[in-house]
C-alpha cells in the first residue's frame, strides 16, 4: 500500500502470538487504503486520470481485492462463530449486522472495482461524480463497520478465546495468506 503500511511479514510475525494482532494491523492498513481511495476521488476531480491517479487506483484495487477480502474471511472463520454461539442476543445481533456489512462492502466494492481497474489502466470512461459518490458510501460503511468491531466485537471475542486459540487463529491466517501468495 504505502511506506507506512506494515508488510505481510510483519503481520504474520504479530499473528503468531495472537490473531487479533493481525486483524488490528489490517484495520490500520484499511484506514490507509480508504484514505488513498478518497485521495483518488479528489485527484480525479482536480486533475483527471494522470500518473498519480493511476498509481492510487492500482494501490486500492490491489488492497480491496485481496487483503480486505482475506480479512473478512478471517473474521467469518475465527471471530464470528464463537460469538454467534454465545447465546448473548446483543452480541449475536451485532455479529449478524457485521456479516451483513461484509455483504454490502463486497457489493459496493464490486461496483467500484471495474471503474478503479479502468482508471489504473489509464482509461477515462468512469464518471468522476458517480465514482466519488460510491467512494463516499464505501468509506462510510467501512469505517462504521470497523468501529463496531473494535469497540464491541473484538473485545468480546478476545475475552471468549483463550490465548492458545488466538495463537492458532493467527497461525492459520498467516499460513492461508502464505499459501495464496505462493499460488499467485
Amino acid at each position: 500500500m504505502s511506506s507506512t503500511s506494515p508488510s505481510a511479514a510483519s503481520h504474520a510475525t504479530a499473528a503468531k502470538t495472537d490473531g487479533f494482532a493481525m486483524l488490528d494491523a489490517c484495520h490500520r492498513d484499511t484506514v490507509v487504503a480508504l484514505d488513498t481511495l478518497k485521495a483518488l476521488a479528489a485527484r480525479l476531480k482536480q486533475g483527471g486520470v494522470d500518473a498519480q491517479a493511476r498509481e492510487l487506483a492500482a494501490q486500492v484495487l490491489t488492497f480491496f481485492s485481496t487483503t480486505s477480502r482475506q480479512h473478512h474471511e478471517d473474521e467469518e472463520r475465527h471471530v464470528f462463530p464463537k460469538l454467534l454461539a454465545s447465546g448473548d442476543a446483543d452480541i449475536m445481533q451485532a455479529v449478524q449486522r457485521l456479516q451483513l456489512d461484509h455483504s454490502w462492502i463486497d457489493a459496493d466494492w464490486h461496483e467500484l472495482a471495474p471503474q478503479i481497474d479502468a482508471l489504473a489502466g489509464g482509461q477515462t470512461w468512469p464518471d468522476v461524480d458517480i465514482l466519488a459518490e460510491g467512494v463516499e458510501i464505501f468509506v462510510a460503511l467501512s469505517l462504521d463497520h470497523m468501529a463496531l468491531e473494535e469497540s464491541y466485537i473484538y473485545p468480546e471475542a478476545r475475552t471468549r478465546l483463550r490465548a492458545a486459540e488466538r495463537g492458532a487463529m493467527g497461525r492459520e491466517m498467516a499460513a492461508r495468506r502464505h499459501a495464496k501468495r505462493r499460488a499467485a
